[in-house]
């Protein structure tokens, strides 16, 4: 996983409250084990017709919306069950984060693991962004995870709340597992000090 601290970028407008992770990422393609193609099933019944045609009104099929990379998501964002595809998915499409007035827990847990940022911000916020997309679909955000911080396309800046953990482990790209492999030797060292009867 890459390390990360700054990420800057176009939005695209979901408001669509409670979505679910069977939204995001429905139950059938559960059945792929790796991340490729992942991509083209994000919002997969949102986005395609029964034929399999991109429906024109929906927005990551909008074509003043193509690049972007900050999902600008309803309140609860990613509720329902714990699959860690959700997040996958969204990265294949080539999100970077996501901003929202609040996530489901698991779904928050399972992006951070997998280096995908969820940014919380007030009502007032939200709602301002949500705005300024609609005026200018052009325009930009800038998020610093090490300042947490999000500044807005009119230029004033947010602070958001980040687990202290899950941020020191985001800005040196590692999940827990690896932060806990990088204290091996201390963990070694730990265990030679303990009595003989107590070591693994």
């Amino acid at each position: 996983m890459e390390p990360i601290d700054v990420v800057k970028g176009r939005l695209i407008p979901l408001p669509n409250e409670n979505v679910d992770t069977d939204q995001v990422t429905p139950a059938r393609f559960l059945r792929m084990t790796g991340r490729e193609g992942l991509d083209k099933v994000l919002f997969h019944d949102w986005r395609f017709d029964e034929k399999g045609q991109p429906k024109p009104d929906f927005p990551l099929n909008k074509p003043e919306y193509k690049g972007a990379t900050i999902l600008l998501a309803g309140d609860n964002f990613g509720c329902g069950s714990s699959r860690e595809h959700a997040p996958w998915s969204c990265l294949a499409y080539g999100l970077r984060a996501i901003i929202s007035t609040s996530f489901a827990d698991i779904f928050r847990g399972n992006s951070a693991k997998n280096g995908l940022l969820t940014v919380i911000v007030d009502r007032k916020s939200h709602q301002e962004l949500f705005e300024a997309v609609r005026k200018d679909p052009k325009v930009e955000v800038r998020i610093s995870l090490r300042g947490q911080t999000l500044t807005l396309p009119g230029g004033r800046t947010v602070e958001f709340p980040y687990d202290p953990f899950v941020k020191k482990c985001l800005l040196e790209g590692k999940d827990q597992l690896g932060y806990l492999l990088g204290l091996e030797s201390d963990i070694s060292k730990f265990e030679r000090t303990l009595p003989a009867a107590r070591r693994p």
